[in-house]
Formats: structure tokens, sequence, C-alpha cells
């Protein structure tokens, strides 16, 4: 069984073993250990018994927009609805503490599309979102990714 749940700082180092081949792949920015420990509060994992098998962090930007991001699935166990389960729970997490929408950076458009996540041009994306995490990443700045936002006011 799947469990959802905040991690704690001792998570950390498996939560970023996890991540390394997405991060390898410029699939998903890198977080050190201090970045991962300052937003620890922002991430949901998922676990099979002891062993983390994803997670996914909401990370706040203004009063009224949020952005899901870093969202991981072991290789193993994708195809079994955890993505959807991390989407979901982020989905919750923003309208818990009253944000007007969602920004999603992603390869994975479709799975965003199938709980109403819409295409944005990229222009709308915030600049303090490109100057704080798009600079880091090695694709900048020729991204890729597709933008897409829910409305969940």
């Amino acid at each position: 069984m799947i469990n959802f749940v905040k991690p704690t700082l001792l998570d950390i180092p498996l939560m970023q073993q996890l991540v390394a081949q997405e991060v390898k792949n410029g699939n998903i920015l890198e977080r050190n250990s201090s970045e991962m420990a300052t937003t620890i509060r922002s991430y949901i994992i998922a676990y099979d018994g002891v062993k983390i098998v994803g997670f996914v962090a909401v990370h706040i930007h203004t009063d009224k927009l949020c952005e899901i991001r870093s969202l991981v699935v072991d290789s193993e166990y994708r195809k079994n609805g955890i993505g959807g389960t991390l989407i979901e729970k982020a989905i919750d997490e923003a309208k818990f503490y009253h944000l007007e929408s969602i920004l999603v950076l992603t390869y994975q458009q479709k799975l965003f599309e199938k709980y109403g996540f819409k295409v944005i041009a990229k222009e709308s994306i915030p600049e303090t979102k490109i100057w704080a995490d798009c600079i880091k990443c090695k694709h900048f700045p020729i991204c890729d990714e597709i933008a897409l936002t829910l409305n969940i006011s």
C-alpha cells in the first residue's frame, strides 16, 4: 500500500537519490540538501513501506500563485496512479492555502491536462520564477518544457 505524507529532513538523501536520474537527464532541476531543507514543508512523499517511491513539491510564489515542481515517481512504480495522486494532493494543498492558480513546467503535458491544467504561453510566467529557477536549468534559455496552469479559485 502506498502512503502519502509530509517528509522529514531525514528523508532528503533518499529523495535526492530517487530524483538523481531525472536531474541528470535534465527533466528536473537539482535541489541541494540545504535548499530541500528550507523547503521541506512544501513536499509530499509517496512511500511503499520504508521506500520512498515518489514525491512532489508545492512551491508558493505569491499570495495567488503556486507551482507544482519536482514531481517524480520511481520507474518501477510508474503507471500505478502514484503521479496522479501526488498531483491531486498538490492541488488540495494549494486549495488549503486559498491560492488562485497553479503553474507547472513539464514534459508530461497530457498527465496534467487530465487534472484540468491548460497550456499557457511561457511569456506569461512570472519573472521571479525565471530568475529563481529557470536560470539554473541546463536548457536555459531554450526551454522545451510545456507551461500549464490550473485555476482553482
